[in-house]
């Protein structure tokens, strides 16, 4: 599929909040960066390191995230966690999500495409 500049355009900013509400969802359980990264790419959310860090600090700079540093390997590690705000977010997006989701399955399922609206 050829994708012209402005569907890639319009891709990414569908992306970009995909992204905050995967990272508070998937870092309920703490894991590091990399690991989140490729946990994400693996499950089809793509997303590289030169934007999963920025916003990983960002969401820990709004209280989102909480953070410690593990040192017992050779190599220290940063561990991010979902905070109790991040959490209330994440259900209050993810309620939404569904709600969008819902909508979208309306408007593109069998009975949009009738005109059937039962």
């Amino acid at each position: 599929m050829d994708i012209d500049e402005t569907t890639t355009a319009h891709l990414q900013e569908l992306r970009r909040g995909t992204v905050v509400l995967a990272c508070l969802v998937r870092l309920r359980t703490p894991d590091y960066g990399y690991a989140l990264l490729e946990s994400l790419n693996g499950l089809g959310i793509l997303v590289d390191a030169n934007t999963l860090y920025p916003l990983l600090r960002r969401l820990e700079k709004q209280g989102l995230l909480t953070s410690e540093w593990n040192t017992d390997e050779a190599r220290p590690r940063k561990f991010y966690r979902t905070s109790p705000t991040g959490d209330a977010l994440a259900v209050a997006l993810m309620t939404d999500w569904r709600r969008i989701d819902d909508a979208l399955t309306g408007l593109t399922g069998p009975a949009a495409s009738t005109g059937d609206a039962s």
